[in-house]
Parts: structure tokens; C-alpha cells; sequence
């Protein structure tokens, strides 16, 4: 099987252009190049606090996990209260 190469891009790029528009399509780029930015600016901020960015991302994950957990726990509660 080959490589994709120049031309194929240019049909992949083509059929984009076609399928989305060209104003769709920076828009598409201006969001992409914005997550970029913001996503290197929580690094840089996670290492001015002094942590690791895997630690500050554990940290996150957490929290984000707790809410979770306690409505596992309430929905099985509740189930037992009906039972």
C-alpha cells in the first residue's frame, strides 16, 4: 500500500473545502488553534503551582469523579429505601 502523498491531500482538502465551506472550515481552524493555546496555557500554569501537569490532571480527574460517585452511592440508597 503507498503513502498518502501531495496529491491526495489536495483531494482530501478539496472534498473538505466542498463538504464544509470555506468560512466553516476557518472557523473549524480558529477553534482548533484556540483549544491549542488554552490547553498549553494550563500546562504553563500547572507548572508555575509548583506541580507536575500529570499530577495536576490526576487532581482534576478527581474531581470530576466525585460527583459521579455520589450519585452511585444516592441512587443506591434510594434503591434500598424502596426496597
Amino acid at each position: 500500500m503507498g503513502s498518502i502523498g501531495a496529491p491526495e491531500l489536495i483531494v482530501i482538502a478539496l472534498i473538505a473545502l466542498l463538504l464544509f465551506g470555506a468560512g466553516r472550515i476557518a472557523d473549524i481552524g480558529k477553534g482548533l488553534g484556540q483549544g491549542i493555546k488554552n490547553f498549553k496555557q494550563g500546562l504553563k500554569e500547572a507548572g508555575d503551582d509548583g506541580e507536575e501537569p500529570a499530577a495536576a490532571a490526576k487532581e482534576l480527574k478527581g474531581e470530576k469523579e466525585k460527583p459521579k460517585l455520589a450519585a452511585k452511592k444516592e441512587a443506591k440508597e434510594e434503591a434500598a429505601d424502596e426496597a
